[in-house]
Order: structure tokens, then C-alpha cells, then sequence
């Protein structure tokens, strides 16, 4: 679904006040440089004796700036390199959601 016409997206996506430099690298060696906003926050939740935290990373970005990105694709923020976990996950209004995970490191 398009952004509508009195959104302007790039307001949100100015690296000289939110956003951040984003290379997304698709399977098929495509390089996309973007500008997204990056968040890593940390989940922690209970459900009866079960229990789970975790980091969770993710990058917003508009939804026209990742064509053809999907799962197994790499995404470089701030020189972290991480996996994309999902392909874009759209909220309706022009941006979408990178689902990441800090990729494994080789040397382990």
C-alpha cells in the first residue's frame, strides 16, 4: 500500500535527525543503501513458569526502499552486520519493518 499523498516519509527518514545508514545485501548480491531508523529493544516476557528475554533488532524504513528483500538477506547498521529474519513487514502506511538477528560471527 503507497504512502499517502500528504505523507511526506522523508521527514521521518533525515539521518541529520532520526535516521540511521542502512546497506541491505539481497541473496542475488543486490546492494540497497537506505536510510532507516534502528532500534534494538529488549524483550522480556512470562507466561506461567515460562519465561523468555531477548534483544530484538529491527530497522524501520519506507516500504518502497526494500524491494525483494526476504529472509537470508544481511542488513549492516553501524557496522554490526545482521541476518533479516523476515521479508518486509508493512504497517499500512508507507514504512515497513526489517525483522534482524546479529548474525553469527565465523571465528566462533
Amino acid at each position: 500500500m503507497p504512502a499517502p499523498d500528504w505523507e511526506n516519509l522523508d521527514v521521518f527518514f533525515d539521518e541529520d535527525e532520526f535516521a540511521t545508514p542502512v546497506t541491505v545485501t539481497r541473496d542475488d548480491g543486490t546492494v540497497l543503501t537506505l536510510s532507516g531508523l534502528y532500534e534494538d529493544q529488549y524483550l522480556d516476557a512470562q507466561l506461567g513458569e515460562y519465561r523468555m528475554d531477548s534483544e530484538r533488532p529491527r530497522v524501520w524504513c519506507k516500504q518502497s526502499d526494500v524491494p525483494g528483500v526476504k529472509r537470508g538477506d544481511t542488513c549492516t547498521v553501524d557496522g554490526t552486520t545482521y541476518d533479516v529474519m523476515t521479508e518486509p513487514q508493512p504497517d499500512g502506511t508507507g514504512m515497513a519493518m526489517l525483522d534482524l538477528a546479529v548474525k553469527p560471527d565465523a571465528g566462533f
